[in-house]
């Protein structure tokens, strides 16, 4: 189905677990050159990039933090270096950070919660562009269903800054499709990832869970066919602008 794919040039950030190792690993599967990216869990990582190459794609990591300008230079520049070009880049890192009410939030966290959710997906697009425009590549990015409700409890920075990536992958989209470059976005809802782990509670997550219809909250694996089919000249050629929602219908609820 996907075999378009097979042999392209993919950078997948955060990739080390969660969502971006399971997408990291889908390509792989469907014979792509993946670039796995880390900032910190290079051991995690590793094994992302093994489970590609076993599966019969070829994998590299790379390692940088997307909050940087200079780190996202590098990972992009040793993508390229690796593969030639960059033909897919699935931009897929960001954090809560931490849960809080918006007048306990300080202004790191603010900062931070705005520097990777925000402001990375401008300094990824902005790198990646060129290797982009070259090959009539496409680009998507992880928003949330939180960029169109009022997220999870304690998430307003997060939610704000979810929208701010919706906002761009449109103007993109829009702005890039005369060239033959592609720019959608994947919206998970409630996904159990290490995310989850690092700041929801079980009683929020029991909470959380028990608004979504289909009764369970999503796996990293279930959002695997959504990256694939936007990344899939074949499949997707006509679609540009698009967020794919999820979530088990909790954007519904």
């Amino acid at each position: 189905m996907f075999d378009d794919l097979r042999g392209k040039a993919v950078l997948v950030t955060g990739a080390s677990t969660g969502i971006g190792a399971a997408v990291a690993a889908g390509f792989g599967e469907v014979g792509a050159r993946v670039a796995v990216h880390f900032r910190q869990s290079r051991g995690p990582a590793t094994e992302v990039a093994g489970r590609i190459r076993a599966a019969g794609g070829e994998a590299v990591l790379v390692q940088g933090d997307v909050t940087l300008i200079s780190g996202v230079e590098r990972i992009v520049d040793e993508a390229v270096g690796a593969f030639g070009g960059l033909d897919v880049v699935i931009h897929n890192a960001g954090d809560v950070h931490k849960r809080g009410d918006i007048d306990q939030a300080s202004d790191a966290d603010i900062d931070a919660i705005i520097d990777l959710n925000a402001r990375a997906v401008v300094t990824v697009a902005r790198a990646a562009l060129p290797h982009l425009r070259a090959s009539k590549g496409n680009l998507v990015a992880t928003t949330s269903v939180a960029a169109r409700q009022a997220g999870g409890p304690g998430t307003p920075i997060y939610s704000a800054s979810k929208a701010f990536a919706q906002g761009i992958v449109r103007f993109l989209a829009r702005d890039l499709a005369p060239e033959g470059v592609r720019v959608n976005a994947v919206a998970p809802g409630l996904i159990l990832t290490p995310l989850q782990d690092r700041n929801t509670t079980p009683e929020q997550l029991e909470l959380m869970t028990r608004r979504i219809p289909m009764g369970r909250a999503g796996l990293p694996e279930d959002l695997v066919g959504a990256y694939l089919y936007l990344a899939s000249n074949k499949l997707a050629g006509f679609v540009t602008g698009a967020t794919i929602d999820v979530n088990g219908g909790q954007y519904l609820s």
